[in-house]
């Protein structure tokens, strides 16, 4: 079982419930039970626990408690001297609420050597965070997440683009959301599902919070799609991929994602998808590029590669020795 450093009764559950799913899902479908959902979540309802009884060895019958934790409770641990906390016998479950629990936490020196047979130490590869556990993330571990940056040239009324006056280089639009949950801007990006192809995540995120797709009638979705089609099959290029500097970071949990932007060169596509705001965006809007942009986590370093890459405005400030 793999131990986190100040996590030991999270990652002991976690650990835990993967390997009693396992086992009893293997039961049930050799015993062939009524038919019923195996809960993901401790927590059950009547029903579910019901469920969850005809699935579950341990509650089969009323000394399986006792037979399959007995060993597993004895001290010391197996090639050590390390003594467990002491668990009761009406604590063993994790359906009993023991806000108290303070499993000493253990992990052998030969398995922190970091054999092939052994999981990596799950830690924040950037450092601490000063905070454990998993916080608002879902995984242990990195967090998938793709930003999709769409972005146009800011032009004039005749259709010319607009220059800024100081550089002199042409200034850059890109779709942006305000966050419902923080009230910060940000790019209107989201979690990868499991199994789902990066590009798919960056359409159905773009088209969900900066396009409101999942309100729209059946035959505006067919439309939608075709606009969406047309923007995210053309050349585009990955901003950035790895980690991200995100408020939600734990030392166990992290945000990582893949920035691609997507740009609208003529500003003819763009024209034929009217933004607005749905999902998580509480306003959506163009938003002109340039360092003065305060952005959520680090979303604002993600924009200023893409202004590098298009040769775009950034900054006032010509920086040192650009003039030697």
């Amino acid at each position: 079982m793999l131990l986190l450093t100040g996590a030991p009764y999270a990652v002991a559950a976690h650990g835990l419930a993967r390997a009693v799913a396992v086992f009893s899902f293997t039961v049930a479908l050799s015993a062939q039970p009524a038919r019923c959902a195996l809960q993901r979540h401790p927590s059950l309802s009547n029903s579910s626990a019901n469920c969850w009884s005809r699935l579950h060895p341990f509650n089969m019958f009323n000394n399986y408690n006792k037979f399959y934790h007995r060993k597993a409770l004895t001290s010391p641990y197996p090639g050590s001297h390390v003594e467990r906390s002491q668990v009761p016998e009406d604590k063993v479950s994790w359906l009993i609420e023991w806000k108290d629990y303070n499993p000493v936490e253990y992990t052998a020196v030969s398995v922190l050597a970091g054999p092939n047979w052994a999981d990596p130490q799950i830690k924040n590869p950037v450092g601490r965070t000063g905070l454990t556990g998993r916080g608002l993330l879902g995984r242990w571990g990195p967090n998938h997440a793709a930003d999709p940056v769409v972005t146009r040239w800011k032009r004039d009324r005749s259709g010319n683009k607009i220059a800024h006056p100081v550089t002199g280089k042409n200034i850059l639009q890109f779709v942006a959301i305000k966050r419902r949950d923080c009230g910060e801007w940000a790019i209107p990006g989201g979690m990868v599902d499991p199994g789902e192809k990066v590009s798919a995540t960056l359409k159905r995120e773009f088209g969900e919070e900066a396009l409101n797709s999942l309100q729209k009638l059946p035959e505006e979705k067919v439309e939608l799609e075709k606009q969406l089609h047309k923007l995210f099959s053309q050349e585009h290029f990955v901003v950035y991929r790895g980690y991200v500097d995100d408020p939600r970071n734990t030392d166990n949990a992290w945000m990582e994602t893949e920035a691609v932007n997507y740009h609208d060169e003529t500003g003819e596509t763009m024209d034929n998808l009217p933004l607005e705001a749905g999902d998580d965006a509480g306003t959506v809007k163009w938003v002109d590029i340039s360092e003065k942009l305060k952005l959520y986590a680090n979303h604002s370093y993600f924009i200023k590669l893409v202004t590098e890459e298009r040769g775009a405005h950034w900054s006032e400030d010509p920086g040192p020795g650009c003039c030697e």
